[in-house]
């Protein structure tokens, strides 16, 4: 299992978040910054960028990942784990602290975390060399497995819900009490600092303490509370990864997730199509017929080689009142009436609960239909339940908020060849439909998603809503004017044309709503795929920025600009691919990982030269810098002083042993090389180590940031080298060509502001050094050039795709001649490999773009080849 695109992202916007740690070195300025960098400084006049960080835990980094519901969130965090360890001192113990709201979600995290066959603990596994504990509270209160020797080796996950440390009742303070089980790690502690005051320091709560662990909490919205702060500050946590899909004021956003990209990966059924019927009892044989139209698509999808899916329902009964309504007890009995089987229909209450022990996504499992009234929400799941009935009464608007989300998850993550299978549906007969609706929103806002991701029809009449809306005051004083209307309440189920016994290769009765409905779904599916076809055109950060709505500010494009520049059409490479029929090719955007397709490190020689590593060895620490900041900092550490008790361990094993613990220690530095897969690059290593002697291996382990360096610069070296090779090849074989591909945006987010010089494309430009402002002044401002456009990277602006990821040029500029030119500027001192190749690129770009098109890599004075010094390129501009 890996990461979707969107959660890649997510990923990668936390290594980037870790990164400004390490370069400021303040968990306040280094989350200010990084939002500034993306969207500009934070206004409290008119509410652009984002807040400033909340120091919610004092010594811990707090920040929230945002995604919907269904988005992976829990595998999202599996795989940040391995980021935020990777940024940590290797020495300090892997204790994470997995926090739920309840215990339903806190089995489901614990068999999921646990099972070696699921893909969450494969994951943990690859990422953390197999040593990888799951522990619950009881496991911790026994010291089951659970000691100082064992915590030093492992990934340890404890997993615990929010009542276990903040639940005031006596049974549940156990993690607070003295605890012999757990005596052997009071003489690890370094010092006593950790300790809670009055609480023994044998208690579970000054263990986990001292691991000054990660904590993930999940649902973290439901965490907002006094209490719950205080609980997380109990946990003396170095850092906090919150998730979920509605954050609160209190969070401190690093990434989120739009809804559509959860549709373009196939994670949800969208849009809903909510339709209003005109009473309960169209409402039940709507859904029941909807339900066998699915489940006859899904049949027959499944006879031509898709996978099984058996469409649930879930009915929301009305809470019993004195008033008989429609309880789920009737609603069952009626269910029967209608000979549906028994064991088709199971009851999910606060009290009952006959979902219990049974897999609703088996073959073998017969439930079609789930009672409820809110007991389905967070934390349960199935992908195979796709219509939501509600019975409320009619005089009573829907609230749908709490379960909704349980109809949104798509089976199997893929898109399925009938459409109707890839939405979900909500069927009300509410007089205050209205109200209904912003229960939905309410719903979809609490998943993540919002208003633009339902459809609505309502076919309930003005006078039967006016005649459904009860004055209580008049029903009291005046029962016998209601009494035809509440006869109409009731469900007539000689109304209910569904027959359960129909044959399965035969044509459902179907009902004009439920063709409606399809014709609804049909349209409403070919809008959001056209959405979805346009959205995958704009800059990667472009829909997340759409999310944010008004914290982003933009910059549009100048009037007397904005013909010629929206003309502009810039090229980019394209590969031949071949097509379903081998007659025929089609062309996608070429990327780097197609280029390293066949790259095989296997293949590839493994000489480094170690001898000019420095001596210096940094470590992440968290440090005090002043009151009520904790910051992490850089320490320098002598080799001669270093006493690494992981080190000692290793290297008395044998040398096989050695060269596999040392791999995974260097694994863990090396980080992410997308496209190159990690097991290549594991073997790659331990081929490299083992040529090495002992005293070699020893000095990896007292140095091993520094050998990974070299180690990971060989990789990059190695795999450029191919990629250009492989890139000059399909040039010459006529297999990539340049196509008019990208234009530029109307507005921009450029973030921090750069100076206001003239002859710009867009209202405010981009932030520059010195010397790129000293190139466009001399060059953007020549009389010959219409407008310059300071280019945006990190998916905002254009860049130039082949051999090199991503070559994102500094300056656009387009002339009175029509001549587009792409500007790169590199000061004297950047004279290196990695510009070389990116001047390679640039002119192979311009040669292949056309008459129309040039590439400048402007230095200073410094001539380089293919390049050119400020002086002459201005000389060549001005002629163009």
């Amino acid at each position: 299992m890996e990461l979707k695109g969107y959660q890649q992202k997510v990923i990668t916007d936390l290594e980037l978040y870790l990164e400004y740690i390490q370069e400021h070195k303040s968990l306040d300025l280094a989350f200010n910054k990084y939002w500034e960098d993306k969207i500009g400084p934070y206004n409290a006049f008119d509410g652009t960028g984002m807040e400033p960080y909340k120091n919610n835990v004092a010594k811990a980094a707090n920040v929230c990942v945002k995604v919907p519901t269904a988005g992976g969130k829990t595998f999202i965090a599996v795989n940040a784990l391995h980021t935020i360890f990777s940024a940590y001192d290797s020495s300090k113990p892997k204790a994470v602290i997995w926090l739920v709201p309840w215990s339903n979600l806190l089995q489901q995290t614990v068999a999921n975390l646990s099972n070696p066959e699921h893909p969450y603990r494969q994951k943990l596994n690859s990422l953390f060399n197999h040593r990888v504990e799951v522990y619950e509270k009881e496991n911790l209160l026994q010291g089951s497995n659970f000691n100082p020797t064992v915590v030093q080796d492992q990934l340890s996950i404890i997993v615990m819900n929010f009542a276990s440390l903040r639940a005031k009742k006596k049974e549940d303070r156990k993690v607070f009490q003295e605890n012999g089980q757990l005596e052997s790690f009071v003489s690890q502690y370094a010092n006593k600092e950790h300790l809670l005051t009055d609480t023994d320091e044998t208690a579970l709560i000054n263990v986990i303490r001292s691991l000054n662990p990660v904590v993930v909490v999940d649902e973290s919205h439901n965490a907002e509370s006094d209490l719950s702060v205080d609980m997380l500050k109990n946990l003396n946590p170095s850092f906090i990864l919150d998730l979920t899909a509605t954050p609160k004021n209190n969070s401190n956003i690093v990434s989120l997730v739009p809804a559509i990209e959860l549709k373009k990966e196939n994670m949800v059924k969208l849009p809903v199509i909510v339709y209003n019927n005109h009473d309960k009892t169209e409402v039940i044989n709507n859904a029941l017929h909807l339900q066998r139209k699915l489940e006859l698509l899904a049949k027959k999808q499944e006879e031509e080689g898709g996978k099984y899916i058996r469409p649930i329902v879930l009915f929301q009964a009305q809470p019993k009142t004195n008033d008989d309504n429609t309880t789920f007890e009737k609603l069952k009995e009626q269910l029967l009436a209608l000979r549906i089987p028994e064991e088709q229909i199971k009851i999910k209450t606060a009290n009952i609960d006959e979902l219990k022990g049974i897999d609703l996504m088996s073959r073998e499992c017969e439930v079609r239909y789930i009672i409820t009234i809110n007991a389905l929400k967070e934390g349960w799941d199935c992908p195979f339940a796709y219509i939501l009935a509600s019975l409320a009464d009619k005089s009573s608007s829907v609230d749908v908020e709490q379960i909704l989300g349980r109809v949104l998850r798509q089976p199997y993550v893929q898109r399925h060849k009938s459409f109707q299978l890839n939405l979900s549906y909500v069927l009300t007969a509410s007089a205050k439909f209205n109200e209904t609706l912003q229960s939905i929103v309410q719903g979809l806002q609490a998943s993540g998603f919002s208003e633009k991701d339902y459809r609505k029809r309502d076919v309930m009449t003005e006078e039967e809503k006016t005649t459904s809306v009860v004055d209580p005051v008049d029903q009291f004083l005046f029962p016998e004017k209601h009494e035809e209307q509440e006869a109409e309440e009731t469900i007539d189920t000689n109304r209910i044309s569904f027959n359960p016994n129909i044959e399965e290769d035969g044509t459902p009765a179907s009902t004009p709503v439920i063709d409606e409905i399809e014709a609804i779904a049909e349209e409403q599916n070919r809008e959001l795929e056209k959405q979805i076809e346009e959205q995958s055109k704009q800059p990667v950060d472009e829909n997340i920025f759409q999310e944010m709505g008004e914290k982003v500010k933009r910059y549009g494009m100048k009037e007397n600009c904005r013909e010629s520049a929206t003309s502009i059409k810039l090229p980019q490479f394209f590969l031949n691919v071949v097509a379903s029929d081998i007659f025929n090719t089609s062309e996608e955007l070429l990327n780097r990982e197609s280029l390293l397709k066949d790259f095989k490190l296997a293949d590839e020689d493994t000489k480094i030269d170690f001898d000019q590593i420095s001596s210096d060895l940094y470590k992440i620490d968290l440090e005090e810098a002043k009151k009520n900041e904790y910051r992490p900092s850089f320490t320098k550490i002598e080799d001669q002083v270093i006493k690494d008790p992981i080190a000692e361990y290793i290297l008395a094993k044998p040398k096989e042993n050695q060269i596999a613990d040392i791999t995974y220690q260097i694994m863990k530095i090396i980080g992410n090389m997308y496209p190159i897969a990690d097991q290549e690059i594991q073997k790659y290593v331990s081929r490299i180590l083992e040529g090495l002697n002992a005293e070699q291996l020893r000095d990896i382990l007292v140095r091993k940031w520094s050998y990974t360096d070299k180690i990971k610069a060989k990789i990059r070296s190695l795999s450029d080298e191919y990629a250009e090779k492989r890139f000059n090849d399909l040039i010459k074989s006529r297999k990539i060509k340049v196509m008019s591909n990208w234009t530029l945006p109307e507005a921009i987010v450029p973030g921090n502001l750069g100076s206001s010089i003239g002859n710009s494309l867009y209202e405010r430009e981009g932030s520059m050094n010195n010397f790129e402002e000293k190139v466009i002044m001399e060059i953007g401002t020549s009389s010959n050039v219409v407008f310059w456009h300071r280019n945006l990277e990190r998916g905002k602006g254009f860049y130039i795709n082949g051999f090199k990821a991503n070559h994102y040029p500094d300056f656009i500029l387009y002339t009175k001649s029509g001549k587009t030119i792409l500007v790169e500027t590199k000061g004297d001192h950047l004279d290196n490999t990695d510009s070389a190749a990116k001047c390679r690129l640039g002119n192979e770009w311009e040669k292949q773009a056309g008459h129309d098109f040039a590439y400048f890599m402007i230095f200073d004075q410094k001539e380089v080849d293919g390049a050119y010094t400020l002086d002459k390129a201005k000389e060549l501009i001005k002629e163009m």
